[in-house]
C-alpha cells in the first residue's frame, strides 16, 4: 500500500477553494501547486498558484459538499494514499471522516489553457470599487455590466440593457481615447473581491490578473460587444 501523506489546507487556498465552488461546484485537481476550475458554460476559466503541493490527481464533483466536510474538524489534516479517497481528521485525533473521490469522466474540467490575444482596452480595477460596483449590483437587481469607453472617459456601468428605463449604478475609471463597449453578465463577475490588472480584448474575452495573489480569471464578453 502506497504510504500516506499528510496535508493542511491553508486558509488562502481554503478561501480559493470556496470561490472556485462559485465558478463550478467540481473541480478536477492535478498533481502540482496549480489548481484552475471553468463553469459549465465555458465562459470563465480561472487559475490559481496554491502553497500546497497536490501529488495525486483526483476529482470531487461537489466540492462544496467537501468544503463544509472538511470544515467539520479544526485544524484539518487530509490523508492521502494514492486511492479513490482522502482521510480527514481532526487535530485531537478523535474524529474521522472518509471523503471518496469521483470518477473523473462526470467532471466539467478545463482542458487546455487560453492565450490572451492582443487588447484593446486595459485598466486597473480597484478592489473598493470592485466592492461598490457588486453592491449596486445587488441592491438595484442588475443583471449587466459594462465597461464603456466614450473616447475621454472609460466608465465601469451595471444595468439591465434589455430595459431602457432600469435603474443604472456607474463608476468613472479614468480617461481613454478609445470608444468601445464591453458588455458581460454580472454573474459572471465571480471573482474574489479583490484588485486586478484588467485586459480586454475584440476577440470578446477579458483577462483578469489579481495584483495581491496569485489567482487570474478569463471572462467571455457577450457577442453584442463592440470595439
Amino acid at each position: 500500500m502506497k504510504e500516506k501523506t499528510d496535508m493542511n489546507l491553508s486558509s488562502e487556498t481554503l478561501a480559493l477553494l470556496k470561490n472556485f465552488a462559485n465558478i463550478n461546484q467540481n473541480i478536477l485537481v492535478k498533481p502540482g501547486k496549480k489548481l484552475n476550475t471553468i463553469s459549465t458554460m465555458k465562459n470563465i476559466l480561472a487559475t490559481a498558484e496554491v502553497k500546497e503541493n497536490f501529488e495525486q490527481q483526483f476529482a470531487i464533483y461537489d466540492l462544496p459538499e467537501f468544503l463544509r466536510t472538511v470544515d467539520l474538524f479544526d485544524t484539518p489534516t487530509l490523508k492521502f494514499n494514492g486511492g479513490s479517497s482522502v482521510g480527514i481528521s481532526g487535530k485531537d485525533g478523535r474524529s474521522n471522516s472518509k471523503y471518496t473521490f469521483a470518477d473523473e469522466s462526470v467532471i466539467v474540467a478545463p482542458t487546455k489553457t487560453i492565450t490572451m490575444p492582443s487588447t484593446e482596452v486595459s485598466f486597473t480595477f480597484k478592489k473598493a470599487d470592485f466592492a461598490r460596483l457588486m453592491k449596486g449590483v445587488v441592491t438595484l437587481n442588475l443583471p449587466d455590466i459594462a465597461v464603456i469607453g466614450d473616447g475621454k472617459t472609460m466608465r465601469l456601468i451595471a444595468d439591465d440593457r434589455k430595459n431602457k428605463a432600469s435603474n443604472k449604478f456607474d463608476i468613472e475609471l479614468g480617461e481613454t481615447d478609445k470608444t468601445f463597449k464591453a458588455f458581460f453578465k454580472a454573474e459572471n463577475f465571480k471573482m474574489l473581491e479583490d484588485d486586478y490588472d484588467v485586459a480586454i480584448s475584440k476577440q470578446k474575452i477579458s483577462h483578469f490578473v489579481n495584483r495581491t495573489r496569485p489567482v487570474q480569471y478569463w471572462i467571455a464578453l457577450e457577442p453584442e460587444s463592440e470595439f
